[in-house]
């Protein structure tokens, strides 16, 4: 089946070819509306097609039909880069102009590339009846992180005046992953949430024994410091070392198109808080929402740090707002490891979970001191 939804999901370069080639298809009113037919067009496929065998899981059409639109962020992409041509001029005029920016480009290669295969692997699990939550929880983060941010830069930046119609086919693609999202979260884990005697050594070690979170602690410190004053930034506070920073370091984040405001302020906003919960959950054993958590905020800082990176370096940023030469590898370590540490502490968690289960009472074990144990069974008979 993913060979197939593969294969299908290059058919959007006919429909954009043929679009693109008669005027008539042109206009912004006609454009939501093909836009919207060849989304149920293609639901209504891949459900005729699997009627025989139909999916257990209603998320399956969801990553069939977001497998064909990530054809067309591709070509999107490719396109403004001057790589292909002859597809989207039609769509960059009067479909959603903003696409061109560096961090919209930067985006939909993210969405074409990464998303994309994503899709093909779910669906192939999805096909062979196997489990896919913790991939899925990945995904969720990271296209809840790319629309929302996304979205809300259309309309705070210089582009909220250039809206055209096929700007609501958005809130689709946004609805869709926070809806993903709350059913991957309230679906059994992978593994249990109940550890024995492994569980209990891991969590008797203090911090300082355990030097692999001792260094994550630090690094969320640091990563909770950085989304501070980015985001303190964004909110164009006075402080000095804010001022300094934008200026001398990344002045990106003054970019009039909006996008790296709004994604600071959701950084400041959304993921300072769970930074410091992940601290909290290193120091504290059984914290069970672990490991559903980073993976969620893994793939939400890697895809806006990759959209703000590529956005910050790429050729149609205007030369004031990129990083500056003296600082430049000073600044894109800083953001590497900010893109990283989320990461290293989901794979810390997956890896080795014993020390955020539950622990299990042993076989007898009530709770209760040996000797007040067998002074309560005496009083009882």
């Amino acid at each position: 089946m993913e060979t197939f939804v593969f294969l299908f999901s290059f058919s959007a370069l006919g429909i954009l070819y043929a679009m693109n080639s008669i005027p008539a298809f042109q206009e912004p009113y006609v454009i939501l509306e093909i836009g919207v037919a060849v989304l149920v067009v293609v639901l209504l496929f891949y459900f005729l097609i699997t009627r025989g065998n139909p999916p257990k899981d209603v998320l399956f059409f969801v990553f069939a039909v977001f497998s064909f639109t990530c054809v067309i962020d591709l070509v999107s992409a490719l396109e403004y880069d001057g790589i292909i041509s002859g597809f989207m001029t039609f769509y960059q005029k009067t479909g959603e102009p903003y696409l061109g920016t560096p961090y919209a480009i930067m985006m939909c290669y993210w969405d074409g590339i990464v998303h994309f295969i994503m899709y093909l692997v779910m669906i192939s699990r999805i096909t062979d009846r196997k489990g896919y939550r913790s991939l899925g929880l990945i995904w969720a983060g990271s296209l809840c992180a790319n629309m929302s941010v996304f979205i809300a830069g259309i309309v705070a930046g210089k582009y909220g005046s250039e809206i055209r119609p096929a700007f609501w086919i958005n809130f689709l693609f946004l609805l869709m992953p926070v809806w993903g999202a709350i059913t991957l979260f309230t679906r059994p884990k992978d593994r249990p949430l109940i550890g024995g005697y492994n569980a209990q050594q891991a969590q008797s070690m203090k911090l300082i024994w355990r030097p692999t979170d001792l260094i994550l602690v630090v690094l969320l410190i640091a990563a909770m410091a950085f989304t501070a004053i980015r985001g303190l930034v964004a909110l164009d506070s006075p402080l000095e070392a804010c001022l300094i920073y934008v200026k001398h370091y990344e002045p990106y984040l003054k970019d009039p198109v909006g996008y790296p405001k709004v994604m600071m302020l959701h950084l400041f906003f959304y993921g300072l808080p769970l930074l410091g919960a992940f601290v909290y959950g290193l120091l504290k054993p059984g914290c069970t929402w672990m490991s559903d958590w980073t993976l969620f905020l893994a793939g939400a800082m890697i895809q806006c740090q990759w959209a703000h990176i590529g956005g910050s370096l790429h050729p149609r940023t205007t030369a004031q707002f990129r990083i500056p030469n003296g600082v430049f590898w000073s600044v894109l370590v800083a953001n590497l490891l900010y893109a990283v540490t989320p990461i290293l502490v989901a794979l810390r968690v997956s890896n080795n979970p014993y020390f955020f289960l539950k622990i299990a009472p042993f076989p007898g074990q009530t709770g209760l001191p040996n000797s007040e144990e067998k002074d309560t069974k005496i009083k009882d008979k």
